[in-house]
């Protein structure tokens, strides 16, 4: 078995893409059981970038994908950060975690313990950047989800091909193979084991080897705090798994457990001892777990002291990234301190709360200024909201058009587009990036869609470097006005202008790019929507379509109504649900001094539970089905209601929210497609209600 520094295994920490190839990784390719590289097989050079993945397996703490790699086949990537001290302190005394696990893993394998082959191990040469251990990708069945069944007692009807005796034993002989070997896990949980059939036999392979330690000898009680580990919660279950280990294919109970014939002869003098003292390391661990879940679920105002501890102590460190991101540019103020996350396709904000509230601090005088307009203009809202209210479902409303946010796909731009028509929406919105340098994919996308009688909305976003330089962004919107205007039904012009990583600071900055925006885009005669607004926040729509002169106005308000935060479109937040808020928002509009009486939402969706390819966050993602339940049910309240004339998805092709994903060399339709191809027929053949 070799071990061979590769000089192409390398990395961009400072950049942010994790690439073979590309040099600030510290030289670490190591080859696993199977010998060295082919050239057939040698690693390729996006291996390690997240962009790359084809579907996530985990993401928490540490991040777990599965890619492709072309001679060895689906392999698992798992990432692991260093952006604490403590961690960093660890890795550099103890060695990276993937280093550790390339090597128990190897020596594992030697030992006969079952576990996925090791192939590589890589790190960057950045003190607090990733580390990365690559494992051949093993099909199977976490054993967390039998043994649930099993707690519940649903196992025979959940797993029929599984009997609860086979769970058992396969975990117990793995666990004694294990420490026979002189391997002390120290986190054997249901979740780090991955059952497989095998000749017909059940085999649990053993995987998350980072904190696993090869020792002199694993004594009773290590052994039993393995074994604790395991969700089995009834009585006869835990007689049977110790049974099971200390006593492999007997019948005899734990009262029959006997030292000889075991490495354990030394230790196991007392059974019932034994017994005891596994019971009181079950309790401890499970007990400890079932609280900090119970406190992790508490919501902010009644969290723990720790919790909130850490709630204050977030406001003076530095935002936590992930590692793909690259870092701020070097020397900039904390209004500059965004980079671009492609793989969410959004800014990223690096400048921590407490450097937030300083320049907002700074900036009061807007800000109050904001507040003041937002509160004269409240009466008036809140009595249309009310009428609005009072008026639903009083009279016949036309249903609102559904629409789809849609960016270039250079790999099938046909693909793409057969994907709309299948879709049947008529009405897309297209990101047309003003930074960007050529824009000939999107000319091309837009062509297609006109071609096709397809409305197209043009959202024209900003970032910070354009904010600051006006003469740039007034170009840039010129150039854009001059190539698109023919395509388009109107622009948007704003984009979450209430949220300072999109580089708008106070509504005064809004201003001056939207009178640009204006006077850039009035040769051409094409309504300008906005102000963009993003999530539930009427104060700041209210004071930005209400400025005293604003000089500008909008043929409608364009929200980004975002409630993902929220789960269900009916759940509440301050008393609003979807439709309430949707309310709310065209009452603003009705009443607005620089508005149309128009409510288009130009963007919403409900993040997936796809690792940092997700927009929001792991704490509010879902899975799949639940988001094509909530995306039909948030575009039906909202486009039956006749408050809103327009809902559009964003967006079309997306890994972590679209509604289809590049898999396989092709596009798969997720279930929300469906649905809202579903909807789509419905609203096509009812125009009013």
């Amino acid at each position: 078995m070799s071990e061979s520094s590769n000089g192409a295994a390398r990395g961009d920490a400072a950049g942010g893409r994790s690439s073979l190839n590309s040099g600030a990784l510290r030289a670490l390719a190591l080859r696993g059981v199977s010998g060295e590289w082919t050239a057939e097989a040698a690693p390729p050079a996006g291996l390690l970038d997240p962009a790359h993945a084809l579907r996530t397996l985990h993401w928490g703490r540490n991040y777990l994908w599965v890619a492709a790699w072309p001679g060895v086949g689906e392999v698992v990537v798992k990432q692991f950060r260093h952006d604490s001290l403590r961690a960093r302190w660890k890795r550099r005394w103890r060695g990276s975690k993937a280093r550790k696990s390339f090597v128990v893993a190897r020596a594992m394998a030697a030992a006969g313990v079952d576990t996925p082959e090791p192939l590589l191990w890589a790190e960057s040469a950045e003190p607090s950047g990733p580390a990365w251990y690559v494992c051949r990708f093993l099909a199977g069945t976490e054993a967390r989800y039998p043994f649930r069944a099993l707690a519940a007692g649903t196992l025979e009807h959940d797993f029929p091909q599984l009997t609860a005796a086979e769970l058992i034993n396969a975990a117990a002989s793995t666990a004694r193979r294990l420490h026979e070997a002189r391997f002390w896990h120290r986190d054997l949980s249901a979740g780090n084991l991955l059952l497989q059939r095998r000749d017909g036999a059940l085999i649990a392979a053993v995987v998350d080897l980072n904190r696993c330690r090869r020792i002199a000898r694993v004594s009773l009680s290590q052994r039993l705090r393995d074994l604790a580990r395991l969700p089995v919660h009834r009585e006869e279950d835990q007689r049977a798994l110790l049974q099971a280990y200390f006593t492999p294919g007997s019948d005899a109970g734990l009262s029959h457990i006997r030292s000889e014939g075991s490495s354990l002869s030394s230790e196991v003098t007392a059974p019932a001892a034994a017994w005891r003292l596994y019971r009181l390391y079950h309790r401890s661990f499970h007990g400890r777990h079932r609280l900090k879940n119970k406190l992790r679920g508490q919501s902010a105002p009644t969290v723990s002291g720790r919790t909130a501890s850490r709630g204050l102590l977030a406001m003076f460190r530095p935002r936590r990234s992930y590692p793909h991101l690259p870092p701020p540019p070097a020397g900039a103020a904390a209004r500059d301190r965004v980079v671009w996350d492609s793989l969410s396709d959004q800014p990223h904000q690096h400048a921590s709360r407490a450097d937030k509230l300083l320049v907002r601090a700074r900036d009061v005088g807007p800000h109050l200024r904001a507040q003041i307009v937002a509160a004269a203009a409240a009466p008036r809202i809140w009595r249309r909201y009310r009428e609005l209210m009072a008026g639903l479902d009083q009279q016949p409303a036309p249903f609102g058009k559904l629409g789809i946010g849609l960016r270039p796909y250079p790999d099938d731009p046909e693909a793409l587009l057969a994907a709309v028509d299948e879709l049947g929406v008529r009405h897309a919105l297209i990101r047309l990036h003003p930074w960007q340098e050529t824009h000939d994919d999107e000319e091309a996308l837009a062509r297609g869609l006109r071609e096709r009688g397809i409305d197209i909305l043009f959202a024209l976003p900003q970032r910070r470097e354009l904010v600051r330089d006006l003469p740039r962004w007034r170009r840039a919107v010129e150039e854009l006005g001059s190539r698109f205007a023919p395509y388009a039904e109107a622009f948007q012009v704003g984009q979450a202008i209430n949220r300072s990583k999109w580089g708008v600071w106070t509504l005064a900055e809004y201003r001056a790019l939207l009178r640009e925006a204006a006077a850039a885009l009035a040769p051409h005669g094409v309504p300008i929507v906005g102000p963009g607004v993003i999530d539930f926040e009427p104060h700041a729509t209210a004071a930005a379509v209400n400025w005293p002169d604003l000089g500008v106005r909008l043929h409608a308000l364009a929200s980004l109504l975002y409630v993902d935060r929220r789960g269900a479109p009916e759940n509440k937040q301050l008393g609003f649900d979807a439709l309430r808020k949707a309310a709310l928002l065209r009452a603003i509009a009705d009443t607005a001094k620089w508005c149309g009486p128009r409510s288009w939402v130009t963007e919403v969706n409900w993040p997936l539970r796809e690792g940092p390819h997700s927009p929001a966050g792991r704490d509010v993602a879902v899975d799949e089905q639940t988001a094509a339940a909530y995306a039909v049910r948030y575009c039906t309240s909202l486009l039956e209601s006749g408050l809103v004339e327009r809902v559009y998805w964003w967006q079309l092709i997306a890994r972590g929210y679209g509604l289809l994903v590049a898999e396989d060399g092709g596009l798969r339709r997720r279930p929300a497609f469906h649905a809202l191809a579903s909807l789509q027929q419905r609203l096509r053949a009812a125009p009013s209600r």
